[in-house]
C-alpha cells in the first residue's frame, strides 16, 4: 500500500504451539503483513512445520535451545534481513486485531528520525489500578510510561490509548523498533529464562536518544496465561533482584535509597494484595521478595533462569 518500510517481527516461542498458530492466522488475516516474520523456537517440542502452514507469509525458522528469552530476541534480530527498516519484538500469545499492522506502518510514515520504537496499543488490558501503598513506597503512580526516581516504572495500561502517547518505556512483546537502534543495542542477556524487566532495560537505552511512543489505532489482544502458582517465589526474587540490578546500571537517574525504600514496600505491597483476593501465589511472591532483598543487601545480584509459565 505504498509504504516505505519494510517490517520484520522476531517471535520467541517455547512449548506453545496453539498460540504460535492463533497469531500468525491473525497476522495472514491482516490487509497489511510483515515484510518478515522470524520464529525462534527454544521449545522441548519445536514447531519447525509451523511455517509451511502459512504460505501467505514470509516466514523464517530459526532454534535456539536452551530457551531464554533476551537471548532468543537477540539471535532473531541477528536473523533480519538486512534491508529491513523496522524490526519488532511479538509475543506468541498476542492477536492483532483488524488493520493493526497498518496503523503501526501508518505511524512510521509520518515518524521523524527522533523516534525509536512504537508499541502495538494491547486493548484487553484492564487498567491498572494504583494503590495508595504504591504511591507511599515509589512503586507506582503518576502519568503513563514514566520512571520514577526509585526506578520503579509507572504502568502503560492505566486507561484507553487515544493517538500516539508518548512514553518512557516500552513492552517487550509487542514492540516495534527502528532497525538500527536493534543494531546497535542488544537485550542484555543477564536477564535470564523468561526474564523480567529485560524489555524495561532495553527500551530505557533506547529512551535515552530516542522517542517512544504507543499507537492507539495499532490494536492487539494479549492472550497470556497467569503464572504458574509454583513459579511466584521465582518471580518474587526477580522483582527484587532484577530490579536492583536495573537501578545499578542507570545510577545517572535514579535513588539507590529510593530503591531500597522501594523494595521495603514491596513485599508490603504483594502480601496485602494476596490477603485482599485469598491468592496465596502473591504471599510466595512476598516470601520471594524477603529472598531477593536478603541477597540485595548482601551484595549478591545474581543471575537466575526460569520460567514462569
Amino acid at each position: 500500500m505504498g509504504f516505505s518500510h519494510r517490517m520484520a517481527f522476531v517471535v520467541p516461542t517455547k512449548d506453545r504451539p496453539r498460540e504460535i498458530r492463533r497469531m500468525l492466522a491473525s497476522v495472514q488475516a491482516q490487509p497489511v503483513h510483515p515484510d518478515e516474520i522470524i520464529l525462534v523456537d527454544g521449545g522441548d517440542h519445536t514447531v519447525a512445520d509451523v511455517p509451511a502452514e502459512f504460505p501467505d507469509l514470509r516466514l523464517r525458522y530459526l532454534r535456539v535451545h536452551p530457551p531464554s528469552l533476551s537471548r532468543q530476541r537477540n539471535a532473531g534480530m541477528d536473523a533480519v534481513d538486512p534491508s529491513m527498516t523496522l524490526a519488532g519484538y511479538v509475543d506468541d500469545d498476542l492477536v492483532f486485531e483488524a488493520g493493526s499492522v497498518e496503523a503501526m506502518l501508518r505511524f512510521w510514515e509520518e515518524a521523524g528520525s527522533d523516534v525509536g520504537g512504537a508499541t502495538f496499543n494491547i486493548v484487553n488490558m484492564r487498567p491498572r489500578r494504583i494503590f495508595a501503598l504504591e504511591r507511599i513506597f515509589l512503586l507506582a503512580g503518576g502519568r503513563r510510561g514514566q520512571f520514577l526516581r526509585s526506578g520503579f516504572e509507572t504502568p502503560l495500561w492505566v486507561g484507553p490509548v487515544h493517538g500516539a502517547e508518548w512514553v518512557r518505556w516500552l513492552c517487550g512483546g509487542a514492540t516495534i523498533w527502528r532497525r538500527t537502534i536493534t543494531r546497535e543495542i542488544p537485550y542484555d542477556e543477564w536477564f535470564e529464562g523468561t526474564g523480567y524487566l529485560e524489555d524495561v532495560d532495553f527500551s530505557y537505552r533506547v529512551g535515552m536518544r530516542y522517542r517512544m511512543a504507543v499507537v492507539g489505532d495499532a490494536r492487539v489482544q494479549h492472550l497470556t496465561t497467569a503464572i504458574r502458582r509454583d513459579r511466584n517465589y521465582i518471580l518474587g526474587r526477580w522483582q527484587a533482584i532484577n530490579r536492583m540490578y536495573f537501578v545499578r546500571k542507570h545510577l545517572d537517574e535514579f535513588s539507590l535509597p529510593l530503591t531500597y525504600w522501594a523494595l521495603v514496600g514491596l513485599p508490603l505491597l504483594n502480601t496485602f494484595l494476596g490477603l485482599g483476593t485469598r491468592d496465596p501465589g502473591l504471599l510466595h511472591r512476598a516470601r520471594g521478595n524477603c529472598a531477593g532483598i536478603l541477597r540485595v543487601l548482601q551484595g549478591r545480584l545474581e543471575r537466575s533462569g526460569g520460567l514462569l509459565k
